[in-house]
């Protein structure tokens, strides 16, 4: 493995742009009231936070969709809170810039308000994040009500909710009917009144979502909510065309990593079978001459052997096993 150093987040990738001040909620506001797009991607790691920071993300969102992308897991509902910190730390220390994010993973926040509440400031404390986002309706008006209070922000998420895809038999669009749109309106008001500082709005007809956006107060977050929001998120893998799985319509690819992930596979592979790498000159650390001269004098007066030196000298010191049977005989 690599001992070289990890570079300071400020130089580890090249800057496009100027230094820039540290993303808040204020700031986010702000970019809404300007009518400027906010932009998020979810990150689950270390370089990934990096680049999110040094290429002008403003939100970074250590999303639960690491349950299928990072971990194999079949839907977000088996990730853990532990496993959730894990990732939350690793994200943390290489964000300095955009505002930071976690999703609450299912089951945190489901069973009462304290243990939401000791989820959410685990997240916090433990996680170093700055915000929690929570899937749901009006059923999770009080727990935003009681984050809020103790000081902790929250994102809410309506629309389609993938934590509850089981009951919503399947990842489908919601709020396509008259009704069903109203009543995201009517949720979307409730937990903007109970204190969330954003909305998350995910595959709603573009028209909903940009009548939600002019109707709230804070900012939208869309996601297959079309261009009406304040702002946008993909998952990072879906954006970047790590994931092999399923695309969802609302995706679009801003680069083919996967593709170039496994051409570089096959060529490392191909390289160590044929004896090409590595190259001792290029990629190789040599000795003075001197050295490995009394290097290889002192392995000869000690009387070092190899493995296969010892191996043939124990059989022809190993007694003939049919004479010795014989012998006894």
């Amino acid at each position: 493995m690599s001992v070289r150093p990890a570079m300071p987040a400020v130089t580890a990738f090249d800057h496009a742009q100027p230094p820039r001040k540290k993303v808040t909620i204020r700031h986010l506001q702000q970019l809404r009231a300007a009518g400027t797009p906010i932009s998020m991607l979810t990150a689950y790691d270390y370089p990934t936070a990096l680049a999110l920071d040094a290429h002008g993300a403003d939100i970074t969102l250590v999303g639960d969709s690491l349950a299928q992308v990072c971990l194999g897991y079949t839907s977000t509902t088996q990730l853990t809170l532990d496993e959730m910190l894990h990732h939350c730390k690793a994200v943390a220390r290489g964000t300095t810039h955009p505002f930071l994010i976690a999703d609450m993973p299912f089951g945190s926040y489901h069973t009462g308000l304290d243990d939401a509440a000791r989820a959410a400031v685990r997240l916090m404390q433990e996680g170093r994040v700055e915000a929690v986002k929570l899937e749901g309706g009006t059923e999770i008006v009080p727990i935003v009500e009681r984050l809020t209070q103790i000081g902790v922000p929250v994102m809410a998420h309506i629309g389609l909710m993938p934590q509850r895809h089981v009951a919503l038999s399947g990842y489908k669009v919601q709020g396509q009917t008259a009704q069903s749109a109203l009543a995201l309106y009517k949720t979307a008001l409730s937990l903007q009144a109970a204190g969330a500082f954003a909305m998350l709005l995910e595959a709603i007809p573009a028209k909903v979502g940009e009548l939600l956006t002019h109707k709230l107060n804070i900012p939208t977050i869309g996601i297959g909510a079309g261009k009406g929001t304040s702002g946008q998120v993909l998952v990072w893998d879906d954006a970047m065309g790590r994931w092999s799985g399923k695309k969802a319509k609302f995706v679009r690819r801003f680069a083919e990593v996967g593709r170039d992930e496994a051409r570089g596979v096959r060529s490392y592979v191909a390289a160590v079978k044929s004896g090409n790498f590595p190259d001792n000159e290029v990629e190789g650390y040599g000795m003075q001459p001197a050295e490995l001269e009394q290097f290889l004098e002192l392995v000869q007066e000690r009387g070092w052997k190899s493995a296969s030196e010892r191996t043939i000298e124990e059989t022809d010191d190993a007694p003939d096993v049919k004479e010795a049977a014989q012998a006894t005989a």
